[in-house]
């Protein structure tokens, strides 16, 4: 029989560990993109790939620490938050769009026209 890597066995048996491995993993790839990507839409969805990752996070050490209300109650607010940031980021980025005609964050170094 093959032995799985201890990283996907934590994985494999739902532990705490996987859930900080994927919620790491989430955030990381979400930094990137943040920071080399031009695109106003990659970055504002790597912003939110970030707060997903942090959700996770929560949720794990919630459940971790014996199901505490009080992580499912932030997980509400950070997505309601999350929720808020989406629509006025993409109304933004529309409207960014409108006035140059691209998304690439380089052309909006200004706030002038």
């Amino acid at each position: 029989m093959i032995s799985m890597p201890s990283f996907l066995q934590a994985l494999w048996t739902g532990g705490l560990q996987g859930y900080l491995l994927v919620g790491f993993l989430l955030f990381v790839i979400g930094l990137m993109t943040v920071l080399l990507r031009r695109s106003f839409l990659l970055q504002f969805m790597g912003i939110e790939l970030m707060l997903n990752a942090i959700n996770i996070i929560l949720l794990a050490f919630g459940k971790w620490q014996g199901g505490a209300p009080t992580a499912s109650i932030f997980y509400l607010f950070i997505i309601g938050v999350a929720a808020c940031e989406a629509a006025i980021g993409l109304a933004l980025i529309v409207e960014l769009y409108r006035l140059k005609n691209t998304t690439d964050a380089d052309q909006h170094s200004t706030l002038r026209h």
